[in-house]
């Protein structure tokens, strides 16, 4: 009698174990299906953030190559520091996207210093145990801004005709600039930071 009931006894247990390996083999799928939507979301963000940036970064280039080309007429000065000289540059987002595997789907300048992209990765999540995920693309959005580091004041009506205004920038970082001698200039990066946008940006 004992062995009859040890043997039904495995018997019954056995569907039990089929259910539970089946069960935990569910649930190992789909943590590799999250798994797989979250790098493809993951990838959708880079790119994002890549095309955003290289956008504003373009921006910040013009405004500093003409801020040097018109280093001498100190009156065209504030239009570079307000962004109003610069150009759209959201042929640069749609290159970062591309290099990112992920086409643009969206990008907005606001004609000065900011930039809003919108990507959507070209690779699907791929199939997986939840339907309909093989043609799912993941989508991120990112903003860029560009912020002007330095100030300035014009000089007076006393000033002779080729002084020069002295630029006061972040970090306490000074130029004067000599109209003569035009070798230490600054570069982009001390007229002007990229960075992305924060939530109070």
């Amino acid at each position: 009698m004992t062995r009859l009931r040890t043997h039904a006894d495995a018997g019954q247990a056995f569907p039990i174990y089929i259910t539970v390996v089946a069960g935990l083999l569910f649930l190992a799928l789909a943590y590799l299906a999250v798994g797989q939507a979250a790098v493809n979301r993951s990838g959708a963000q880079t790119a994002a953030d890549a095309a955003a940036l290289a956008a504003a970064q373009e921006t910040r280039d013009q405004l500093a190559h003409l801020w040097v080309t018109d280093v001498l007429d100190p009156t065209k000065w504030q239009d570079i520091f307000n962004g109003d000289a610069g150009k759209d540059s959201c042929w640069r987002a749609t290159e970062l996207a591309d290099q990112n595997a992920a086409d643009l789907n969206g990008c907005h300048w606001d004609g000065a210093f900011r930039y809003d992209v919108g990507v959507q990765t070209r690779k699907s999540v791929g199939d997986s145990i939840v339907p309909g995920t093989e043609d799912k693309h993941a989508n991120a959005s990112a903003t860029a801004v560009i912020e002007p580091l330095c100030t300035f004041k014009l000089p007076g009506d006393d000033a002779g005709d080729h002084t020069l205004p002295k630029l006061d920038c972040k970090d306490d970082r000074e130029w004067v600039l000599n109209p003569d001698h035009l070798t230490d200039l600054p570069g982009p990066g001390d007229l002007f930071d990229v960075h992305l946008a924060t939530n109070d940006e």
